[in-house]
């Protein structure tokens, strides 16, 4: 589902204070580049791919094969930098925590022993 435009806009400036989390060199956009931008995608939701060397045609054309190939949408290609977005999915919920049991408070007969 595409984004609108103010949900864009507000991923935009939450990416705004994020680090690249994955750089593609000079080798492109491999299948092991492709596997990393998934991993963080799942880990994380909204991340920054920067690009080294390339021109902005195939930066625009990484994007579609990034977003096309992980089912992620664009978010926004500044430069050489590329911030893609997919929605985390959602986690099973975590089982409620046991309430913890009492120990018995030592007092001082329980010290004593019973004679």
């Amino acid at each position: 589902m595409p984004l609108t435009p103010t949900q864009r806009r507000e991923l935009k400036a939450h990416a705004h204070a994020l680090s690249a989390v994955v750089i593609v060199g000079g080798n492109g956009l491999t299948p092991a580049v492709l596997k990393e931008v998934d991993v963080a995608l799942k880990a994380h939701g909204l991340i920054k791919i920067q690009v080294a060397g390339e021109d902005r045609e195939t930066r625009a054309l990484m994007m579609d094969q990034i977003c096309s190939e992980l089912q992620a949408e664009p978010v926004q290609s500044i430069g050489r930098m590329l911030v893609v977005f997919r929605d985390l999915p959602d986690a099973p919920a975590a089982p409620a925590p046991r309430p913890k049991r009492r120990t018995p408070r030592a007092t001082k007969r329980s010290l004593q022993g019973h004679e």
